[in-house]
């Protein structure tokens, strides 16, 4: 079954009252966004998985429970089998394998929208405008900023999906750029 976007924004929100979580997630469909229509994928379809992808973290943050609660549920309302194992496959701890490039984009563009909101709101304005590629990656240099941010995975997923990596920060930056209204940047 497919969904629409207001239907999976419905459901998001159903399970997801942070803030700053719904931003997280909105950063990632604007990427997912970006990255269909660089491929010539299906747009509404990656943005989608995109916007779901942790839509069950706030209630369920451990790795024993996040995203498998979420894949139950989502099976439950009829996803497609492929996006739900694209939403398994972001975790890398899930086993579950990334074999297309809708799961490669989505472990690709999550942990890169983290870091790259983290540099916007270090700046004064906390204007995304402001952001450059350079910047991102002097921030991605310095450990202790974003800790949480993972930058091996951030490498290993531009590396899946062929791309280099000031590449695939520019790409990412360019999509949170166009949605910078909806991410409050």
């Amino acid at each position: 079954m497919n969904f629409s976007r207001e239907q999976t924004w419905h459901l998001l929100c159903m399970h997801t009252q942070s803030d700053s979580l719904r931003k997280h997630m909105l950063a990632v469909e604007a990427a997912m966004r970006y990255y269909a229509a660089h491929f010539g994928e299906d747009v509404d379809r990656w943005g989608r998985v995109g916007l779901i992808h942790d839509f069950d973290y706030e209630k369920h943050p451990s790795a024993e429970e996040h995203p498998y609660k979420g894949a139950e549920i989502l099976r439950g309302l009829g996803w497609l089998e492929e996006d739900v194992r694209c939403v398994m496959s972001h975790a890398s701890y899930t086993g579950v394998p990334r074999d297309t490039r809708m799961a490669h984009a989505l472990f690709a563009v999550d942990e890169l929208c983290g870091l790259i909101t983290a540099v916007a709101l270090v700046r004064p304005s906390k204007k995304i405008a402001e952001v450059e590629v350079a910047s991102v990656q002097k921030k991605f240099k310095q450990k202790e900023f974003a800790a949480r941010v993972s930058r091996e995975d951030i490498e290993a997923g531009a590396a899946e999906l062929g791309v280099e990596l000031p590449e695939h920060i520019g790409h990412v930056l360019a999509a949170l750029q166009g949605a910078s209204g909806a991410l409050g940047l």
